[in-house]
């Protein structure tokens, strides 16, 4: 079984508590990240929220115009490039 080390914070006057460094660290605790709050019987559970890969995304690629029209102006470069290769192979 592993042992736990217990740390010690206290509650401001505003209901702030600061989580120990090496937690934040060990779980990746960054300023802005999200957490949620949970009560289990008479004890009070904090869980990171994991992001969103999708939501990450969102809007990352706004302003370069459709996909689609990318991807055919690529496939049509594709075409020139097989259709030379048979010309002079």
């Amino acid at each position: 079984m592993r042992s736990r080390n217990i740390m010690r914070a206290k509650v401001s006057a505003k209901g702030w508590v600061v989580i120990p460094s090496s937690l934040r660290h060990r779980h990746r605790l960054a300023p802005g990240t999200h957490v949620e709050f949970r009560e289990e019987g008479n004890r009070i559970v904090i869980t990171p929220i994991t992001s969103d890969p999708v939501e990450n995304l969102f809007g990352k690629l706004a302003g370069r115009g459709p996909l689609a029209h990318a991807l055919l102006k690529s496939r049509a470069k594709d075409r020139e490039r097989e259709e030379t290769k048979l010309r002079t192979g």
